[in-house]
Order: C-alpha cells, then structure tokens, then sequence
C-alpha cells in the first residue's frame, strides 16, 4: 500500500462556518488518503463533520462555511487551487457523490433519462444519441429494470431503492475516479441496502474507484470498507484497517461506538450508549474534543488537543490513554 499512489489525498482540511454568534471550525486538520480500488469508510455521530468533509472535497459548501486550510490532491492536483470553470469540469467527471435522500438530490420535473443524458453531455464529447445510450448502459448496469422504459420516467415514478440506483448510474456515467457515497443506504430497508451495497461493490472492483463512503452504521462499514477513519468534533479520533479496527478499537469513542451495537448471539435488556451528546460547535473542550464524554478524561484532555500516535504501521489513534478498550 506505502508503494502506490494515492487517488485522494486531503491534506490538513480546515472548514470554518463564519457566522453572527463567530466562526467555529467544523473539520479541524483532518487528513486521509485513498488509493484506486480502495473503500475508506468514515463514521461517527451526527454532528461529527462527516458531511461537511464531502462537500468540501466536492467544494460544495455554502456560505457561511468557507475552506480556511489545507489541500485536496486528485492525482496530485489541489482543487482547492483550481479556478471554479475548472472545478465543474472535474466535478461529476472525475469525482462524484452520491446523497443521502435521491428524492431531495434529483430534479422532480425532468426525467431519470433528461438528468443522466446532461451529466454525460457535460463531460464527454458525445451527441444526444450517444449519450441516450451511456444512460441506458449505466440504468442497466446498476440493475434497474426495462432500462429503455425507466429513462422516461420521473423520479417520482420510482421507488426509494430504484431513485438510489438511478443516482449510483447518474454519479457513474462519466466513470469518475473517485466516488463519495453519503450514507447512501440510510432511507432504505435492511434488503434493498444489502443490494445497494453489493451493486457498491460490484461497481467498484468493474471501475476501479477509490470510494469515500460515510455512515453512521458500523455494520454497513465493516461490510464495505478496507479502511475506517472515526471522526468526533471535526476531527480524526482513530484510523485503521477495518479488521484491525475492529478487533483492536484504541480510542475510548470507537470502543463506545463499538459497544452501542446490538451483538449477534448474546441477549441484553438493554444496549449501552455513549453518555452525553455531541457538543455544540462552540463548545467542544481545549484539548480532546470527547473529553465530557470520555471514561478516561484526565486534566491534560481538558487542556491539550492529543496527539495523533503510531499504533502500527496502518494504524493512529489520538488520545492520552489509548489501549484496547473493555
């Protein structure tokens, strides 16, 4: 892995929400990579900046948020340095995402086929014949069927779990190198999320993709991702293989986020959970952004943001006290 390159790098992102009440720093430094083929998963609570990452990546923030620092390097360019004609061109190009709700994400007046057919006509060199067909190609090849027939109707004609795979084809049509998928199963039932995601995955392994993929769901994640990064207050907790992850949480919050699962094959009155709640932006503690929640907190997590340390090769955690958490 330390040999190859990276499709996505995102060096140090700083996004800043400047608003009456003063600016707060929703994602603070936060830095990852993915390379071609490669699933990095990220999690945590709402709130965490998960979603505030992807749109800035995408440079998609409305005001008053602003990117305030850092690099995002696609192939080793920095978007961030590009002019906002020549982000569009790579935007749905070579990197695409996918939303949470596609009822809130498509054009209710035009059809499946109308919004496809401008995506590839935006990018691609092609005449509307040619671009009907791509659009058919890509509604067949997420697995929708009577492709032909679906092309013609409104979002609204569809169910849920078709509008996601009519979003997966419209975010595929230009075969874009990286694919940032925002809980992208969340609206669905537990069936058509299994397919959603094995049609991720099918998709991935045909196109090569590196795949950003952010949830809440940790079975989800342990499903699809190679990598994890747990986010909490706009910041890395943790980041690891996802078997390693799993089998060795070091921080205190992925340990809780762990231990708030329900667990196959053992029987409970009652799950645990993670006392407290997410800080509001301006109250996050000095130092570690968990320490009102944190089992472990000692004074320096008050007062000193923690380190981020080596636990093995593929593996950093920040925190004072890590260690395989019970």
């Amino acid at each position: 892995m330390e040999n190859r390159v990276p499709t996505l790098k995102v060096q140090n992102l700083e996004t800043t929400f400047f608003l009456k009440s003063g600016p707060f720093r929703a994602v603070k430094g936060l830095s990852y990579e993915i390379f071609p083929g490669e699933t990095l998963g990220i999690v945590g609570e709402s709130g965490c900046g998960k979603s505030v990452t992807s749109l800035a990546v995408m440079q998609l923030i409305d005001n008053p948020g602003k990117i305030t620092g850092g690099q995002i390097l696609l192939d080793g360019q920095d978007l961030l340095k590009l002019p906002t004609a020549q982000m569009e061109d790579v935007r749905g190009a070579k990197i695409a995402m996918i939303f949470q709700e596609p009822m809130t994400a498509l054009n209710p007046v035009l059809t499946i086929g109308q919004q496809i057919d401008e995506q590839v006509l935006r990018h691609e060199k092609v005449s509307n014949d040619e671009a009907r067909k791509r659009s058919i190609e890509m509604l067949s090849l997420v697995g929708i069927p009577s492709p032909e027939e679906r092309y013609g109707n409104y979002p609204h004609q569809l169910s849920g779990g078709m509008r996601q795979r009519a979003m997966i084809a419209m975010a595929l049509s230009c075969h874009p190198k990286v694919l940032i998928a925002d809980e992208p199963t969340t609206a669905l039932d537990v069936t058509i999320q299994a397919q959603i995601l094995e049609l991720f995955q099918t998709l991935q392994k045909k196109f090569n993709m590196a795949v950003q993929f952010i949830t809440h769901d940790l079975g989800v994640i342990s499903e699809v991702s190679d990598r994890v990064l747990v986010m909490y207050g706009g910041q890395v907790c943790e980041s690891a293989p996802t078997q390693e992850l799993f089998n060795n949480p070091q921080h205190p919050y992925t340990a809780a986020l762990m231990n708030s699962r329900p667990k196959l094959g053992q029987r409970t009155k009652r799950l645990q959970t993670i006392e407290g709640t997410v800080p509001a932006p301006h109250e996050f503690p000095k130092g570690c952004p968990f320490a009102n929640r944190c089992p472990k907190v000692t004074q320096i997590c008050w007062d000193v943001p923690p380190p981020v340390t080596q636990v093995s090769p593929q593996h950093i955690v920040a925190c004072y006290h890590p260690g395989v958490q019970k």
